[in-house]
């Protein structure tokens, strides 16, 4: 499958007109971007919505959004707002063996008397629920010496029924092996954890290249 790697920049204007306060009016922004091609039952399906952001956060000048799609988005949002640059990821770049990352994560286990997804807190509990779950489920073990979960925060905002949603976010850096390379390009495509749709679970990768004179 072809991805697309994108940046959206939006100045200040942009931001303001958009109403761009919140997780959810963010995701809102970003999904405008990209035709809705799914059919009821891939609604409903686990792989999600081919899209993937992750927020870079702003200053006084705008604001910087990372997208990874399976489709093209729009080089505009309402023909009037924000820049988006796009490129076609070569087929090549899953197959290097380490990588450096960063990712915005959902860290979140479920109970197993209520069975209710509780967060997980603490940088160290995170690290360690991380390490797990990259090694089950990820397709790749982290080098814990690299590993630093540098900020944790909390969002509360409103979905678009007007439900009040609670949101734990990890964002977390270091280096990783790949243990299983056809689980990694799906966790690199399709995102890793929960809250994908809320701008977690993208994989920034660069490959690590082998020194042969190290």
């Amino acid at each position: 499958m072809n991805m697309i790697a994108s940046v959206l920049r939006l100045d200040r204007k942009a931001v303001k007109e958009l109403r761009i306060t919140d997780a959810y009016s963010l995701h809102r922004v970003v999904y405008s971007l990209y035709d809705d091609i799914r059919d009821e039952a891939k609604k409903g399906a686990s792989q999600g919505s081919g899209i993937l952001f992750a927020d870079q956060g702003g200053d006084f000048h705008g604001r910087r959004i990372l997208m990874l799609s399976d489709r093209q988005p729009a080089a505009c949002i309402e023909s009037q707002y924000g820049q988006v640059q796009s490129k076609l990821i070569p087929d090549d770049f899953l197959r290097h063996r380490h990588y450096r990352f960063r990712v915005i994560v959902n860290p979140t286990r479920r109970d197993s008397a209520s069975r209710k997804l509780i967060p997980v807190k603490g940088r160290e509990a995170i690290a360690e629920w991380f390490t797990e779950r990259a090694s089950k489920s990820w397709g790749f073990s982290v080098s814990p010496e690299h590993l630093q979960v540098d900020k944790v925060e909390v969002l509360r905002f409103n979905d678009k029924h007007q439900h009040p949603v609670t949101l734990c976010q990890a964002h977390i850096q270091g280096q990783l092996q790949i243990s299983d390379s056809t689980q990694f390009a799906r966790s690199f495509s399709q995102g890793i954890g929960r809250a994908r749709a809320f701008g977690c679970g993208l994989l920034q990768i660069v490959p690590l290249i082998d020194n042969p004179f190290a």
